[in-house]
């Protein structure tokens, strides 16, 4: 391949599903995932998803035995294959509302990173809307790692947005345990976020940063459910 071309991105696969399209490309040796024409996430870095996951366990009360942990968003793998690899973590459940991606997962590309992570009997997949999910489900967990947008402020559809609203926090606390921890993942820190946090009920709100090549770094909003 030319130089110029060497870093060109090439469409494996595109569908269009109930919220919009979404793409899957490979740029060299990394995937990316593009949804409705806004870039997700792609597989060159990973540390913000990795923190994602640790942040929320070293935020739990010590000594809470095999905690569950709920990731909201299967992206392109970090997030589960992370939380895999650490035998703390009991039950390991992921929400993601797009077939594709969880096709891309169980059968095409992206299964180099989470191969191992999907056959782990600790993890479960659920083929659904989170903010749907949050508000429906009866089962609570110890941490819930949401990374489904850019952002608070910046969320791939528009419905997506009720996540960080006072209902959709309330949501969140209600799924969660006693002292249990919610981590959300974000492009760029948000002061706006974390007083909704605080409004919602939720204390020891904090914001951990991972710098990036380029601009603002990526962030991971955290904070405890106050009972």
């Amino acid at each position: 391949m030319p130089a110029t071309d060497a870093h060109r991105p090439v469409v494996l696969d595109r569908r269009e599903g109930p919220f919009g399209e979404v793409v899957l490309r490979e740029r060299g040796e990394d995937f990316e995932i593009i949804a409705n024409g806004c870039f997700l996430m792609d597989t060159s870095d990973g540390r913000s998803e990795r923190l994602l996951v640790d942040a929320a366990l070293a935020a739990l009360p010590a000594g809470r035995p095999d905690p569950s942990v709920l990731i909201g968003g299967l992206g392109v793998g970090f997030s589960l294959a992370h939380a895999v690899a650490e035998p703390r973590w009991g039950r390991i459940v992921v929400v993601e509302r797009e077939e594709a991606i969880v096709d891309w997962h169980l059968t095409g590309p992206l299964g180099r990173i989470s191969r191992a992570a999907l056959a782990d009997p600790r993890t479960a997949i659920l083929r659904t809307d989170l903010v749907a999910h949050l508000s429906t489900a009866t089962e609570r967990y110890d941490a819930l790692c949401l990374d489904i947008d850019n952002g608070p402020d910046w969320t791939v559809t528009q419905d997506n947005g009720s996540l960080y609203s006072a209902t959709g926090l309330a949501a969140c606390r209600a799924r969660l345990k006693p002292g249990g921890v919610l981590a959300v993942w974000s492009a760029q820190p948000s002061a706006i976020f974390e007083e909704s946090l605080r409004n919602a009920g939720f204390r020891a709100v904090s914001t951990e940063e991972v710098a990036v090549a380029r601009g603002v770094p990526d962030v991971v909003h955290l904070a405890l459910r106050g009972d």
